[in-house]
């Protein structure tokens, strides 16, 4: 079985963060931050490349893939910013109908820019979605 490529690694998430050319999103991925880190209680880390993440938990999966994942995460990719809502999205419908502009994906949520979503409906959902997982891995 291949080993997973997206790990915690020591990268610097302030140097990563920085590099990021358009300002809007650099300044969104900031508001990110900040906002994972509260819903989270953990500080930020690099997973991979490019993906930022807050804690983590251990999964086994039904093809016997096992691994460590964030709680919660984001990567500022050039179409979109990615955030990674690990319980899905079914659980959330009401928080879904009032959060604004944005496209799904299994456990991704595609927002172009954070002034296209309801923020303090993005917060709850971000909340929410720690709360699943950190009972989850209990």
């Amino acid at each position: 079985m291949a080993e997973l490529k997206t790990k915690r690694n020591k990268a610097s998430v302030k140097d990563f963060l920085a590099k990021i050319k358009d300002p809007r999103t650099r300044a969104d991925a900031q508001t990110i931050v900040t906002m994972m880190h509260e819903a989270a209680g953990a500080k930020p880390e690099m997973w991979g490349s490019s993906i930022v993440g807050f804690g983590s938990y251990h999964y086994k999966g039904r093809s016997g893939r096992e691994g460590d994942w964030p709680l919660v995460g984001f990567s500022p990719r050039k179409q979109n910013l990615t955030l990674y809502i690990m319980p899905g999205f079914q659980r959330y419908a009401d928080l879904m109908g009032k959060l604004g502009k944005f496209k799904t994906g299994g456990s991704c949520l595609y927002i172009k820019h954070l002034d296209d979503v309801h923020l303090p409906t993005l917060k709850k959902l971000v909340r929410e979605s720690v709360k699943v997982m950190k009972k989850a891995g209990k």
